[in-house]
């Protein structure tokens, strides 16, 4: 048993026989202009989904380009930071080395120094006490002998070997007043005020080179 197609008019009539509807006969043949017309219209037609697909492909492209773009500035941030830490540190160390060398040399330099700066408090005191490392007494108290009659001072000055202090460490007593250095102490906060600037400067600082400006 075959199945029922139902049966649909080509062309409708009203009731007074009149034609109410008739289905547009399909064009079974084209002039070649026409044939030319609907080929270009396909063309264009093909050609922009074909440039809208190249350009979804090329955003896609620019994101993932961007993204890469992202990652690597992070990671040469993030060397250029270790760089400059690593310079720092290397720095430091450098001058702590070039640092204790003067001063095992010249360990009567930072107390002469703090004199000098200290003139105008200590001209009246008619004492003062300097304590120092066993191994630095001799050449410090030869150095403050010899700068008594420059700075002004017409009372004693003397040089006390103090046990466990450090070579080039010292303590200034002028009765009114106390000063103190230490190198170990002093390149610890020095090392501590470094770290805590490389810590807040972080991944933001500014570039290791400068970029040329472009001209176009």
């Amino acid at each position: 048993m075959t199945g029922h197609r139902p049966f649909t008019f080509d062309t409708e009539f009203d009731d007074a026989g009149a034609v109410a509807y008739q289905p547009p006969r399909q064009k079974r043949s084209f002039t070649p202009e026409e044939v030319e017309t609907i080929r270009a219209a396909a063309y264009a037609e093909g050609e922009g989904s074909a440039m809208a697909a190249a350009e979804m492909d090329l955003a896609r492209a620019m994101d993932r380009i961007a993204d890469a773009a992202r990652q690597g500035l992070g990671a040469l941030a993030q060397v250029a930071h270790a760089h400059r830490s690593d310079a720092a540190h290397l720095s430091m160390a450098a001058a702590r080395k070039i640092a204790d060398s003067a001063l095992a040399r010249f360990p009567e330099a930072p107390v002469t120094a703090a004199l000098e700066a200290l003139a105008r408090e200590v001209e009246a005191s008619p004492r003062l006490l300097v304590k120092v490392a066993p191994e630095a007494q001799v050449r410090v108290q030869a150095a403050l002998d010899g700068m008594a009659s420059s700075l002004g001072h017409s009372g004693r000055i003397e040089a006390r070997a103090e046990p466990g202090m450090t070579p080039a460490a010292f303590i200034l007593d002028w009765g009114d007043g106390r000063a103190s250095f230490d190198p170990v102490d002093a390149a610890s906060r020095i090392q501590t005020a470094l770290d805590e600037a490389l810590a807040a400067e972080g991944l933001h600082a500014e570039p290791l080179i400068a970029l040329e400006p472009t001209h176009g």
